[in-house]
């Protein structure tokens, strides 16, 4: 048996020890950076003319590292490498690839601090941001492993006199795994530990923002045992290789983390039955949010105030989860906002290599551009009450931004920015405030701030998300304690560090023997 799940600790950097460790390593990864990085197809190191230059959004001049591209002739070419691979890894015991994961576990434990400080570098992720992606992506391979022991064995059935039946889990095949440039580790390692340790050999596409740390994860993944080809690593472009992956005949299953947008794209060209293809394609997608924050009139201030900042500006906001709008009870909204803006102008924004800074950077251009024409927009919807500014000088810089007096159906209230505006609404009563938390067309996550235990029952039925929390901010899912996924259009519920996501990438096989 496998010793029970325990979460990763995270870094308490307040510890000196901790802080000269972790400034060690980022002068190691520092000393690493402006490498090449090839595809990883099999056996094979391939590098391509085709290259992306991965620079650190806090400072443009500062390259991590340039990553090989894959064109269609190189997917073709990892697809077949998989399909071959799967046919023996299908066959090995879960047993053993449990052992090649926990092994990776130890790994990345022992090398926490380097894996966080790639994230520093390359996704503008400040110390305690960093700190938590690395500890997330242990505690995926951790309760992965557990899950799968406990499922290696399948189902037990009922059983009539002189008959044995069986039911028990075998793999689906080859998967493309579509990792986010915001948790370039967590959710990347996650989606793909899940696959691979149900005995599915996969293709994995990283974000082209953020391939570095997906590239140091896979030669992990192979010092700590794994046959080549159960990993193909082929960063690439959607129009090229995106597409091409998604419709091939042999994909048996997707897994998208990503934008609602290119969610929906995977999810009509992967229903398609192309030529050759003997199978539906299973889909597994997380695509966004547009996440509330509800103030109940009994609330404690003090904590709707924290949680209210906490959840829109973590990482800039750059989280699915993000709590972008808040919505308040009119009798305490003048008091609410009043600390909430004190609370957002004491944000320190700047190099997340500097422990001092709460937020970093954006994440490239063409976020910085986006984000800035919302808040555009967000000054004709509301009145700006901080922020609003932005400086790519350097680096992708927006100012932590709110605003006040928004109406319930603006635009900021209801499309995703993916950045560090909050929009702040008033309510009425509760029966208003769940009628603007499930006005979108997301259901990711949200929060209930109250002391009304008979509205906190109410709401905790009739706030249709994914995730939701009380008292506390929406962001922060813990693997194995708060499964995450949400609903509508905020993709298919598939609960990611839940009981039931190894099903996701296996399908039940029955057996019944006359005796």
């Amino acid at each position: 048996m496998l010793k029970p799940y325990i979460t990763e600790p995270l870094t308490d950097f307040t510890n000196h020890h901790h802080q000269r460790a972790f400034q060690e390593a980022l002068r190691f990864v520092e000393a690493q950076l402006g490498r090449g990085y090839p595809l990883i197809i099999g056996n094979e190191e391939i590098t391509t003319e085709k290259r992306v230059t991965v620079i650190n959004p806090a400072n443009k001049t500062e390259v991590i590292g340039t990553v090989s591209l894959a064109n269609q002739e190189l997917a073709e070419k990892a697809m077949r490498t998989a399909q071959s691979t799967f046919e023996s890894w299908k066959r090995w015991k879960p047993e053993h690839r449990i052992n090649i994961v926990l092994r990776a576990a130890a790994m990345l434990r022992r090398r926490k601090h380097e894996f966080s400080a790639y994230l520093v570098k390359e996704a503008g992720k400040p110390w305690g941001e960093a700190d938590a992606d690395t500890a997330e992506a242990i505690d995926f391979l951790e309760y992965y492993a557990r899950q799968m022991y406990r499922l290696k064995d399948g189902v037990p059935l009922e059983q009539h006199d002189g008959e044995f039946n069986q039911f028990h889990y075998i793999p689906l095949g080859v998967g493309i795994i579509i990792s986010p440039f915001n948790f370039p580790l967590a959710i990347m390692a996650g989606t793909t530990i899940a696959a691979i340790i149900t005995g599915n050999t996969v293709l994995l596409k990283p974000a082209n923002s953020t391939p570095v740390v997906a590239a140091k994860f896979v030669q992990l993944m192979k010092e700590a045992g794994l046959p080549e080809g159960v990993i193909n690593f082929v960063p690439g472009s959607g129009a090229e290789i995106g597409d091409y992956l998604v419709e091939h005949p042999q994909t048996r299953f997707i897994s998208f983390t990503g934008s609602r947008e290119i969610g929906c794209r995977i999810y009509e060209r992967a229903a398609r039955v192309q030529k050759g293809q003997k199978w539906l394609k299973r889909v597994i997608a997380e695509m966004g949010g547009k996440d509330t924050v509800l103030v109940d009139r009994c609330a404690d201030i003090e904590t709707a105030v924290k949680s209210i900042v906490l959840s829109a500006f973590g990482f800039s906001g750059q989280k699915c989860s993000a709590g972008s709008r808040a919505v308040i009870h009119e009798d305490i909204y003048d008091e609410v906002l009043e600390k909430v803006i004190a609370k957002t102008k004491e944000l320190t924004i700047g190099d997340p290599a500097d422990p001092n800074n709460y937020m970093g950077p954006v994440i490239n251009k063409a976020a910085f551009n986006k984000i800035m024409n919302y808040i555009e927009i967000g000054k004709k919807e509301g009145r700006l009450m901080t922020g609003g500014k932005g400086d790519q000088s350097l680096g992708y810089f927006i100012q932590p931004t709110v605003f006040a007096h928004v109406d319930e159906n603006a635009r900021i209230m209801q499309e995703e920015i993916f950045g560090p505006v909050l929009a702040l609404c008033k309510a009425r009563n509760l029966d208003h405030m769940l009628s603007i938390a499930n006005n979108t067309e997301y259901g990711l996550t949200g929060a209930f701030i109250s002391n009304n235990r008979e509205h906190i029952e109410r709401v905790r039925e009739e706030f249709h998300v994914g995730n939701l929390y009380f008292n506390s901010k929406c962001t922060g899912a813990v693997v194995g304690y708060q499964p995450f996924g949400g609903f509508n259009m905020s993709g298919t519920d598939s609960k990611a560090g839940g009981p039931d996501y190894l099903i996701l990438h296996m399908q039940a096989k029955t057996t019944s023997e006359k005796l």
